[in-house]
């Protein structure tokens, strides 16, 4: 009965935010979003407030094309159609691989990741510093001539990640970040000198800081 009560609050809390600042926006590369809200993961106080409406955007623009996801994320929102790639979740449909030994006969046109790939390497039994490296160059290797690869992290989470892009050791075509700018989970792009340093929260858990990368693959 208190589980229901809670979940109920909270259900009330996500309707109020909704009313409040569902029609709130926020703007990344010049789009405006809308921010997104849904009770499943609290998404009004999180950083799934932006990634979902700025990678479901790019989903639907390729819908009837080959899409891989890595991360079982969007299914909990949506209803989805294309790949998914998951190594722990045991959801219908989804391949339980590691994301470095993942291999397909089928090249995506699009692949898409969110607050996923910050794992690899890191919340695993051994500690690799480098395996993340490996995660996006064998995501590459999946790609379509002409396809996109996309992928939401948050920073001061992974250390290792943090430093990899301190050093510019991972490549993107485009990289994008983005800063939580008020208490109530409003956000604003920005540059990487004033998300570098930021901390993760984890009281509540949630990312102050975001980079968006982008690779497109182009013709062989």
């Amino acid at each position: 009965m208190g589980y229901d009560v809670i979940s109920y609050v909270k259900y009330l809390t996500m309707c109020n935010y909704y009313k409040l600042f569902g029609h709130k926006t926020f703007l990344m590369d010049g789009k405006t979003y809308h921010y997104f809200y849904h009770k499943y993961n609290h998404t009004w106080r999180n950083e799934r407030t932006v990634e979902i409406p700025i990678v479901w955007d790019i989903i639907k623009k390729y819908q009837g094309k080959a899409i891989l996801e890595v991360g079982n994320v969007l299914s909990n929102y949506f209803s989805i159609n294309h790949d998914v790639l998951d190594k722990y979740d045991n959801g219908k449909g989804v391949i339980n691989e590691d994301v470095i030994d993942f291999k397909s006969s089928r090249k995506y046109d699009l692949i898409v990741s969110i607050s996923t790939l910050e794992h690899v390497g890191w919340d695993e039994e051994i500690k690799e510093s480098d395996k993340i490296l490996y995660a996006i160059e064998n995501l590459k290797l999946c790609l379509a001539d002409m396809g996109i690869l996309i992928v939401t992290m948050p920073l001061g989470y992974n250390s290792y990640l943090d430093t990899l892009l301190k050093e510019k050791r991972i490549e993107f075509t485009k990289t994008y970040f983005m800063k939580r700018i008020t208490s109530d989970n409003k956000w604003a792009e920005t540059a990487w000198e004033d998300v570098k340093d930021l901390k993760f929260s984890y009281d509540p858990v949630f990312a102050n800081g975001l980079i968006i990368g982008i690779v497109k693959k182009e013709t062989t």
